[in-house]
């Protein structure tokens, strides 16, 4: 009898244990929470059933033998119907289904929908060089560098019409959280993908529910304990409008066990006070900017191509079967972060059929038929025009520069440094202009549409004539610039190589000149007639 009773005792510890450390949610559509169960009954045979067979007890052992027969066959049961449950919900049997996971409207116009490309509000810094930033601001702050680290997470946000990336800071180990956990953590890093400016925010209040916290202060565990039947995907750090920290917890739910994944919702809890809220997927807050997130949105629109005609057409034939480009990026657009990548055929060859964006908040998706070539050709191309120097490109940002979709990259050296800006049209990717970045973005555009502009871009270039009320030249990086003030104090620059005679120009000529409109204070001049 005390022997039955420890062995239940000992049974519930290691159930509750198990459950308190890898926290499955209590959903039988979840793969972890049907390798709970297994594990139950697997404890059942260790605890119960094994040492009595293994102690040849010939009163019980045939009763003994018997459940173990059941605990057995239950444990072979579950995985097969598993197999067989996903078996029936495969795109096998529901290829229209997975075709229709994400819903895609294809009738977007690219020069309609998307707006010319304001170069204030661009992000040029990808995430590998915003955490080089992240960590450079760290490194400086000598009070907290000994206690936390940078986290990677560096989540894209638009904020306050700013484009950042956000990233909390970390406890480094067991030891460090019992020494801040009743303080909490007071900061997080913000890096503007536009300017490269990073900063370390300090916050009222700690945040104590966090990734790398302990017990009850464990975001996972949070989670889990507050809504044990939810499955959750990855949480994102952001911040919303007014600075304060959330982590944003999208909420899944599957056809069959851990298939066919689909966006629900998501949990927004406050790691400061500690609240949480349930939202559906049409009542999530606007300030938030990530519901969705990439891996599901790639296999998404990767099942929409793949069975828009049938499981068999998808391999026999594969009749308009497309697919997603092997990268993706993200665009701020409309107050919204999108993910953009490229559409291309299974043949796999270098060329995109058009691309997609998806609102990672609402999920909407539009495609835009583009044919031109795929981004890592672009890359190469414009790797290809500073070869001797070996710099690597980033994956390109799709602009709309002078009404038409542009590959833009940046152009990094070996220590991960922007050294020159490179465009790329995308329907001829032999169409490439790079520029030093010392010169700014905007001079790399207006280089390229001098290089590469056509009909369609030149009909895009303002002129004006100005009178010349005042002229200062400087020197920046070995390049002579002018800046002219007009009679109606509006200011202008053009440097010395877009027209030779800016020398002998002065005080009271009139010029004739021709710009682009880049919503800029100071307007750089394209060319002098």
């Amino acid at each position: 009898m005390k022997n039955n009773t420890f062995k239940t005792i000992l049974f519930i510890l290691i159930i509750l244990l198990s459950y308190y450390l890898c926290l499955p949610p209590i959903n039988i559509t979840a793969i972890s929470f049907w390798i709970f169960i297994i594990w139950i009954l697997l404890l059942i045979l260790l605890i119960y059933i094994l040492p009595d067979i293994a102690s040849f007890k010939h009163i019980v052992f045939k009763n003994t033998n018997k459940l173990f027969k059941i605990i057995s066959s239950l444990i072979v049961g579950i995985i097969v119907l598993i197999i067989l449950i996903n078996i029936i919900c495969s795109p096998l049997f529901n290829a229209k289904s997975y075709s229709k996971r994400i819903s895609v409207n294809q009738s977007g116009d690219f020069s309609r929908d998307i707006e010319e490309v304001s170069f204030n509000s661009i992000p040029l810094l990808d995430r590998d060089s915003s955490m080089k930033l992240g960590d450079r601001v760290m490194g400086q702050m000598s009070d907290y560098v000994s206690q936390y680290y940078v986290s990677d997470q560096y989540t894209q946000i638009n904020y306050n019409n700013d484009i950042l990336r956000v990233t909390p800071l970390e406890y480094y180990d067991l030891v460090r959280w019992i020494m801040h956990d009743k303080d909490g953590i007071n900061a997080y890093i913000t890096v503007n993908s536009t300017t490269g400016e990073a900063n370390l925010v300090k916050i009222d209040g700690g945040m104590k529910i966090m990734p790398s916290a302990y017990f009850n202060h464990d975001l996972n565990r949070v989670l889990r304990f507050r809504y044990p039947t939810k499955i959750f995907g990855n949480a994102k750090f952001e911040i919303d409008d007014n600075g304060i920290p959330y982590w944003v917890a999208p909420t899944i739910s599957y056809t069959g066990i851990s298939n066919k994944t689909k966006i629900t919702g998501a949990v927004i809890l406050n790691p400061v006070t500690g609240e949480s809220k349930l939202y559906n997927l049409s009542e999530i807050p606007t300030w938030v900017d990530n519901v969705y997130y990439s891996s599901i949105v790639m296999e998404m629109l990767d099942d929409w191509g793949m069975y828009i005609n049938g499981f068999f057409n998808s391999f026999i034939g594969q009749k308009n079967v497309v697919k997603t480009t092997d990268g993706y990026n993200y665009l701020a657009l409309n107050n919204d972060i999108y993910l953009y990548t490229g559409i291309t055929s299974v043949a796999s060859d270098e060329s995109n059929l058009g691309f997609v964006l998806c609102n990672l908040r609402t999920g909407e998706t539009t495609y835009y038929s583009a044919p031109g070539a795929e981004e890592y050709s672009a890359m190469s191309s414009a790797e290809g025009q500073v070869q001797q120097m070996n710099y690597k490109s980033t994956f390109p940002l799709l602009i709309n520069l002078a009404g038409k979709p542009t590959y833009l990259v940046s152009l990094k050296d070996q220590a991960g440094l922007v050294k020159m800006y490179g465009f790329v049209d995308v329907s001829d990717y032999q169409k490439v202009v790079v520029t030093d970045a010392k010169e700014g973005i905007k001079a790399a555009a207006q280089n390229y549409l001098k290089v590469c502009g056509t009909n369609e871009n030149n009909n895009l270039l303002l002129t004006k004539k100005i009178t010349i009320k005042s002229i200062t030249n400087v020197v920046i990086d070995g390049t002579t610039y002018y800046y002219l003030l007009d009679n109606d104090n509006n200011k202008y620059r053009i440097s010395i190589k877009n027209y030779s005679n800016m020398p002998y120009i002065k005080i009271g000529d009139t010029l004739n000149i021709g710009y682009y409109d880049n919503n800029s204070d100071i307007i750089e001049i394209n060319n002098i007639n």
